[in-house]
């Protein structure tokens, strides 16, 4: 098995008080070295980060998710990690799947790896899970291979997609953007590991706005499947098999 690159987690947050702590303190737990980026919070979670020995880096005024995980990228890189494992910071990704993640990265060093909400996906709300659809569907086109759960913020960058921190892309858009460049430009696979959907309990209100969000992500990925050409050859990439998942790890 490949042996893992330098590596850190990234956890871009706002206004996380409430969940912060744990979301940190258990990846902590499995000693690994930790970014958080907050993005403008104007409650308690700098406070909280700040007592814990992890890098935290602020903005002082919001500049959305995509900022947030740009800044970090860049930090990963001056720091000179050569990987870097993202997950929010709301308690819905939980650092005990992140084992099962660098396992697929292992076995796959060329990969970006999805924890693809593919278990209990009952408690995912409708809206959210067509949002969900019609996005895989059209980034998978646009990157020209099949891709699950393409709106995860849990996902493992080799050091291939963090050179790609400049793309011009904001907001939810970035990660759309990265993922796409890394597969057309980088030539990168993606691949997945399912991790559970997790929609109740005391989560915030979730910064995604659907219909907004989905209206931009979809934007700019007809703009890409335009850009790059090969229009039906790619659909057929994208959509002539299933999504690589790995459900034995």
């Amino acid at each position: 098995m490949n042996p893992l690159p330098r590596w850190c987690v990234l956890i871009p947050c706002l206004n996380e008080e409430a969940a912060i702590r744990d979301v940190v303190s258990s990846v902590l737990a499995l000693e690994v070295p930790v970014i958080v980026v907050d993005d403008g919070s104007d409650d308690r979670t700098p406070e909280i980060v700040r007592a814990l020995p992890v890098t935290l880096i602020r903005h002082p005024h919001r500049a959305g998710k995509g900022e947030a995980l740009r800044s970090g990228f860049r930090e990963a890189l001056r720091q000179g990690y050569e990987a870097v494992l993202t997950m929010d910071g709301d308690g819905q990704h939980l650092a005990s799947d992140i084992p099962r993640m660098l396992a697929a990265a292992q076995r796959h060093p060329d990969h970006i790896v999805i924890g693809a909400r593919l278990l209990d996906r009952e408690q995912q709300p409708r809206g959210r899970r067509r949002a969900n659809g019609v996005a895989d569907w059209g980034i998978s086109w646009a990157c020209a291979q099949p891709v699950a759960d393409t709106q995860s913020g849990q996902r493992w960058y080799p050091r291939e997609a963090l050179t790609l921190v400049d793309l011009p892309a904001e907001h939810f858009v970035f990660e759309a953007a990265i993922l796409i460049a890394a597969c057309r430009e980088k030539h990168l696979g993606v691949v997945s590991v399912p991790i559970a959907s997790r929609y109740h309990g005391s989560f915030r209100l979730s910064h995604f706005k659907p219909v907004r969000d989905v209206t931009r992500i979809t934007t700019y990925t007809i703009g890409r499947v335009v850009h790059y050409g090969d229009i039906v050859a790619s659909y057929r990439r994208s959509h002539g098999r299933p999504p690589p998942v790995e459900a034995d790890l």
